[in-house]
Order: structure tokens, then C-alpha cells, then sequence
């Protein structure tokens, strides 16, 4: 390899970084761990309490972990990127009716556009994470993203927004093996890390109390309103919007005799329109803020597979281009709960050809 190529890996204290950061030394890369502080002050105790990717026992574990390498370790400040592009977006798609997907624009803004610039600032050539996905060059020049050797534990769908620039200049040598082949990997190498509990949900909301983190940040109640069906007839009060979802059936308090669901959140009225099972089911969405990654641009109209959600399968679809920065997805058969706010990410066999985000 004559000199050295270096690269900065994003140690979060968790097996997964861990395990990366050994894999690229053993590969011969010059490898640095970085944990990237994106905890707010006052909410440290909390935090620490939780551990996670964001807690100050990460900063602990990554340590210890780069330690046995023997690689150098620094914790970098990002707190106010964390803040304004994933905390700040987080309270205001809420209150937007719309529901966000925090991992996502965290890896785009902060795990990889902070960091990078960063990391290619000190004279690094890469930078690395502990996810799995695979990241492969396509004979038109293209870098995409492929899914993992294991579905299960596959991270594509969180990482479709990340750019062609980042793309060539990031390693994942994670997504070559499974969960259970990592933890091996951590116990044959000693690293204490070995048996750590993968972080869960959102990290900067440890309790999961998305409506109370939202009214905290704010320094404002939720605002009541009503339940309505489609056409408007009111059936009761409701909490406040941001408690609310697409397809919640749980937590709404409606005496209907009967399981109905949230069919759609209007912000302008401040109203929850209440309907069936069924009503939440479609075979089409439109999508935007789109970003193409396995090729430079959809043209007319395209086959493929979608994702709507991190845990979704993947069904059948047509993507047609609608507009500049528009397209509509239809799909061979329906699908259930499609969110404003969430992610649409399309998939050519195992590649990423690109996603977007849901408007309706």
C-alpha cells in the first residue's frame, strides 16, 4: 500500500465501530477513533444514565476499545450540528405534522458531512462506521450503497441521503459480515465491548417521550384539538398533534367500540382525522427532496423496489418523475401506513438507486 492510507472511524463505544476500527487496522490503513460529542449539556445526566450513541459512556467505551487497538482516540465537538440538523428538525417536522427520521439526517449532516469535512481536514483519505451496508464503485463511475451480508441487521435505508462525495471517501467494513460474526470477532480480540447492547430508538430522547421532549424544547403545551372523521365530524379531544402518527391505533382514548387508526394529521386546523383499518392502506405516495445515488438522475419512469419504512420489507413499485424534484411511487400491491415525514428509499436488486422524502 506504500504509504499508508489514513482513515478516521466514528467509534460510538458499540461492538459494531469497535469491530470496524480493528478490521482497518488489520487491513493497513493508518485508522484514528473519533467519538463525536452531539450530547446537549443539559441533558448529560440523562444521557449518561442511557449510554447509547450519544451518551457520555460511549466516550468511555471507545476509549477503552481504542486503547486495546493501540490507535489514538479524540472526542470532537458537534454539538451545535446535532443541535440545528437533526434536534432543531426533529421538534419542527413534528409540529409540521409530519414524522421525521432523526438517524437519517443525523448521518447525512453530522456522521458524515461534519465529520468528513473534518476528517479530510486533518488529512485523513476516509472516514469509516460500524453500519451494515456495503459501499461499491458501478461501471458508470457511480458509488452506491448495497445491502448488508445479512438482512436483518441491514442499515442502507437510514444512509440512502448520503452524497456521491462522501460515498468515495467512506468505509464499511461491517457490512461484509453479520451481528453474530461481529460479537465474535469482539470476543476473540478481547475488546470489552463484546456483549454491549445495541443503542435503541432515538438517542436524544432516552425516555421515548417524543410529545415531552418536543413541549421542553419549546417551552410551550401541547395545543388540544379534535378527532375528526374524513369529512370532518368531530369525535372527541385529542392531546395534541405531536403525539400522534399514521397509522396509530394505540393511546387515542376514543370510546368507538371498535380498533380505528389515524389516517392523516392536519396542522393547519389542528385536527387527527380517525378512520378504518383499511383506510390506511394505498399503492401510491409522492416523494421529494430526492437524492440519487446509483445513477445521476431518474428518467420518465423506472421499476424498482421501495422501502417506507426501516422495517419494511421492500414491495414492488414504478417511480415516475412528477417534477423537478418530484416523484410518484406506485405501488403492485398496497401498502400500509405511508408517513409524511419518513423516508422512501428505492432499491435495484441489492443497490440503492436513491430515495426520498414523503410528502403524501
Amino acid at each position: 500500500m506504500g504509504k499508508k492510507e489514513k482513515v478516521v472511524v466514528g467509534m460510538s463505544g458499540g461492538v459494531d465501530s469497535s469491530v470496524a476500527a480493528w478490521l482497518l487496522k488489520e487491513q493497513g490503513y493508518e485508522v484514528i477513533g473519533v467519538t463525536m460529542q452531539i450530547w446537549q449539556d443539559e441533558e448529560e445526566e440523562i444521557l449518561e444514565e442511557n449510554g447509547g450513541c450519544c451518551g457520555l459512556s460511549a466516550v468511555e467505551d471507545a476509549r477503552r476499545v481504542a486503547q486495546k487497538l493501540e490507535i489514538p482516540h479524540y472526542v470532537m465537538n458537534f454539538k451545535a450540528d446535532f443541535k440545528r440538523t437533526v434536534m432543531d428538525y426533529f421538534v419542527a417536522e413534528y409540529l409540521a405534522g409530519r414524522t421525521p427520521n432523526p438517524c437519517i439526517a443525523c448521518n447525512r449532516y453530522v456522521k458524515w458531512e461534519a465529520l468528513l469535512k473534518r476528517s479530510l481536514e486533518i488529512g485523513a483519505d476516509y472516514i469509516a462506521t460500524g453500519h451494515y451496508a456495503r459501499i461499491k464503485q458501478l461501471e458508470n463511475g457511480r458509488f452506491s450503497l448495497t445491502r448488508s451480508v445479512t438482512a436483518a441487521k441491514d442499515q442502507t435505508y437510514a444512509l440512502y441521503n448520503l452524497t456521491q462525495e462522501q460515498l468515495s471517501h467512506t468505509l464499511m467494513p461491517v457490512g461484509a459480515y453479520s451481528k453474530e460474526e461481529i460479537r465474535t470477532i469482539a470476543e476473540q480480540i478481547g475488546l470489552s465491548v463484546a456483549d454491549k447492547p445495541d443503542s435503541q430508538e432515538i438517542c436524544f430522547v432516552p425516555d421515548q417521550d417524543y410529545a415531552g421532549f418536543i413541549e421542553r424544547t419549546t417551552g410551550e403545551p401541547s395545543r388540544e384539538g379534535n378527532f375528526v372523521q374524513a369529512d370532518g365530524t368531530i369525535l372527541g379531544r385529542h392531546k395534541g398533534i405531536i403525539h400522534y402518527t399514521i397509522g396509530q391505533r394505540r393511546g387515542l382514548g376514543l370510546p368507538m367500540g371498535r380498533r380505528v387508526v389515524v389516517t392523516e394529521i392536519r396542522p393547519e386546523t389542528n385536527e387527527v382525522v380517525i378512520g378504518e383499518q383499511e383506510d390506511v392502506w394505498t399503492d401510491s405516495l409522492i416523494a421529494d427532496r430526492l437524492n440519487w445515488m446509483s445513477i445521476p438522475e431518474l428518467e420518465g419512469e423506472r421499476e424498482a423496489a421501495a422501502k417506507i419504512r426501516y422495517n419494511h420489507a421492500g414491495t414492488p413499485c414504478m417511480i415516475q418523475k412528477t417534477g423537478e424534484d418530484q416523484v410518484q411511487v406506485r405501488f403492485k400491491e398496497p401498502v400500509r401506513a405511508v408517513t409524511p415525514g419518513q423516508a422512501v428509499v428505492f432499491y435495484d436488486g441489492d443497490y440503492v438507486l436513491g430515495g426520498g422524502t414523503i410528502i403524501k
